[in-house]
């Protein structure tokens, strides 16, 4: 696959953000819960990931399988309880999976004026699947979606490595207006893929909660804000010359912990202290991206 070292090589496009904001800030709350794997929902092995990683076993295992519930019963509603509270609109990156077994939950996001986006049928990468497979679990994760819903979604995120096709076949899908399967910029850009001009809205695993669990880098939620703060106000400075894009990537199950949820409500107060951002969903900051590119 090629590959592109050089990017914008330091001078973007002439693209401001509305009302003359320094940062696009693009919060995603990553929604996996019941799209993992589980030797109880007919899989062959359990996941191994939660607050700490585990040796994979071979029976329903209902540790693991209650440290995913939290994120539904629990950690959703602090989430939701805190954006309301700055009037801050994300983008619900979703499994298609996890939208079937807790479709009220998509629905409550979307009712509250946030954007469901795709990410994947199973909470799996899509490296060794077939072809066909692969447009499978795209269609069927844009139904789920769609049926809990009312609408479709126009963001696609893999979890961890896409497929060599996965970009085609999201264009030839026809429905998507980005993905988020790249990690190589602040900033959107375009591909042509299969003759397309198609956008690629960078994500990123560094401003990002999942690092209190695979690497525990940040331990307290003052770590993770004091990361994401600094990455904003640096964005900021250089946002005075011309546009930038902060990802913030978040977890039910991880964020929405009562030790680590002050760390969104001291990020988003810092953001609004410090001004000049445009907080909004994925598929806002892509449109207008898009309509200002010509």
């Amino acid at each position: 696959m090629p590959r592109d070292f050089r990017g914008y090589s330091g001078r973007p496009p002439e693209i401001r953000w509305p009302d003359a904001a320094r940062v696009a800030v693009s919060i995603v709350i990553n929604y996996e819960e019941g799209a993992e794997f589980t030797v109880s929902g007919g899989d062959p092995r359990n996941e191994s990931h939660h607050e700490i990683s585990e040796e994979f076993v071979q029976r329903p295992d209902p540790c693991m399988e209650s440290h995913y519930e939290y994120g539904t019963r629990a950690g959703y509603w602090r989430i939701m309880e805190v954006l309301d509270g700055f009037g801050a609109r994300a983008t619900l990156s979703s499994c298609g999976r996890a939208v079937e077994v807790s479709p009220w939950l998509a629905k409550d996001a979307s009712d509250r004026g946030h954007e469901v986006s795709a990410h994947g049928y199973r909470w799996e990468s899509h490296q060794g699947l077939t072809e066909q497979e692969e447009r499978e679990r795209i269609a069927r994760t844009v139904r789920a979606i769609e049926a809990a819903t009312g609408k479709r979604p126009v963001g696609w995120h893999t979890r961890s490595a896409a497929s060599e096709n996965t970009r085609r076949l999201l264009v030839e899908e026809g429905g998507f207006l980005y993905d988020s399967d790249a990690y190589n910029d602040d900033l959107p850009y375009f591909l042509d893929v299969a003759g397309r001009r198609h956008l690629v809205m960078p994500y990123s695993f560094d401003t990002n909660d999942m690092q209190f669990h695979r690497t525990h880098r940040y331990v307290t939620g003052e770590d993770f804000a004091t990361y994401v703060n600094d990455a904003y106000d640096w964005l900021w400075r250089e946002g005075k010359a011309g546009p930038r894009m902060l990802s913030i990537g978040l977890h039910l199950r991880i964020i929405g912990r009562p030790g680590r949820i002050a760390a969104l409500e001291a990020v988003l107060n810092h953001i609004a202290k410090r001004g000049g951002a445009w907080i909004a969903r994925r598929d806002e900051i892509a449109r207008y991206w898009i309509e200002r590119s010509g």
